[in-house]
């Protein structure tokens, strides 16, 4: 089997707007702030004005990053829905890479703002070996209690046990290419955040994104066995939201 994997985050590919910004400021786009806005009506035709040509721009640079990876294989995170990636693929990368890909699939995670993961596929690699979809799950409604996972730190940032551990979702993609068996795991752990209580956002967040790997790592224990996964084809895809330190000793 010979495969070119990519991920990439694609950044809100929204087919929605988000007015939010006009009672929270927090939302507020900065362009927007520097107006005198008197009404919501009048928010909200600027609002789309500006979206919709940001989002032209920002969906061209998104097309050719995503064309220059050449790959058959492509997962994608914060994507709205699926009407909203096969607009993008037919509107822009498909003019930019020909035959595009044919094959997408998300579907709803956890995510407040309804971003999803994502992954769309060629129907055939660059040698010609055939890539067929066989099955897709979720495991956005798994809890920290379920996977025993709930420790005193999460604790202290008032996550309960009860409460999901995918910040979006654990998405589980199961594929042949070439008739070889192929697992992909779909993620985007917890954004570091802004600085809370004196600490930075990256280790105030730390806990979770924590659980979220320990999480993954063990759906695929349960799925291949501990001893057995290294045998296995699979690969963990997505945005970790971190990154790994280096230490310049000169």
């Amino acid at each position: 089997m010979s495969l070119r994997l990519a991920t990439f985050n694609v950044e809100n590919l929204m087919n929605r707007f988000d007015f939010s910004g006009y009672r929270n400021q927090l939302n507020e786009d900065r362009t927007l702030a520097l107006f005198d806005i008197q009404s919501e009506a009048e928010y909200k035709v600027l609002e789309q004005a500006r979206a919709i040509a940001q989002s032209d721009d920002t969906r061209q640079l998104t097309a050719l990053a995503i064309a220059a990876t050449r790959a058959d294989i492509i997962c994608m995170q914060e994507v709205d829905n699926i009407e909203a990636l096969k607009a993008f693929e037919y509107g822009y990368l498909f003019k930019m890479v020909g035959h595009g890909y044919r094959q997408k699939y998300t579907t709803a995670g956890n995510d407040s703002r309804g971003i999803d993961v994502a992954v769309m596929m060629r129907n055939e690699t660059a040698q010609g070996q055939p890539i067929e979809f066989v099955r897709m799950t979720s495991h956005a409604y798994v809890t920290f209690e379920q996977f025993g996972l709930h420790t005193p730190e999460l604790a202290a940032l008032g996550h309960q046990a009860n409460q999901r551990i995918f910040r979006r979702d654990c998405l589980e993609i199961d594929l042949t290419v070439g008739r070889v068996p192929l697992t992909l795991y779909l993620v985007h752990f917890k954004s570091m955040g802004s600085p809370r209580n004196g600490v930075d956002g990256r280790q105030a967040t730390m806990p979770l994104r924590i659980a979220e790997a320990q999480a993954v790592r063990r759906i695929i224990e349960e799925r291949f066995g501990g001893d057995h996964a290294a045998d296995k084809y699979w690969a963990i895809c997505g945005d970790m939201n971190d990154y790994r330190q280096r230490v310049k000793i000169s």
